[in-house]
């Protein structure tokens, strides 16, 4: 069964861009519910440790740097079928490949800069939230 949680974040590309009003808008358009969000600094250590699972990647060290270079807006969601829903919002990684109306194909600058992360499973979207927000702040 779908959960009714997700966790996304907008990326520093995105938050740079001022374009933090226009993406929530979209999110709350699309159904969503904002359970939680706090604007933060990732330090390159805990980008690091969220982007593990690349570690072996050659990109990781790009990435890393990347999202420990400028402010993001980390958020939990609501909505019924959130995780499936959020990926359908948000489009395809890279941009050129995103359906119109996305928050990617609008906001996106190339496949490095794809303006928000979002969970990919239930099981993911729970350890995602949990890693910028404590019990307390789960609304």
């Amino acid at each position: 069964m779908a959960g009714n949680r997700t966790f996304t974040m907008i990326k520093p590309d995105a938050v740079g861009e001022n374009n933090i009003g226009a993406i929530t808008k979209m999110i709350e358009e699309g159904g969503f519910r904002i359970v939680s969000m706090k604007m933060t600094k990732l330090s390159e250590e805990r980008a690091g440790q969220f982007y593990a699972v690349h570690k072996e990647r050659p990109f990781y060290k790009d990435l890393v740097a990347y999202m420990s270079g400028g402010n993001i807006v980390a958020m939990i969601l609501e909505k019924d079928n959130a995780v499936e829903d959020f990926r359908k919002l948000i489009g395809a990684t890279n941009p050129a490949d995103a359906e119109e109306g996305t928050i990617r194909k609008i906001f996106a600058t190339s496949i490095e800069a794809n303006a928000v992360h979002g969970s990919d499973s239930d099981e993911n979207a729970q350890i995602e939230g949990g890693f910028f927000f404590a019990d307390i702040e789960k609304f």
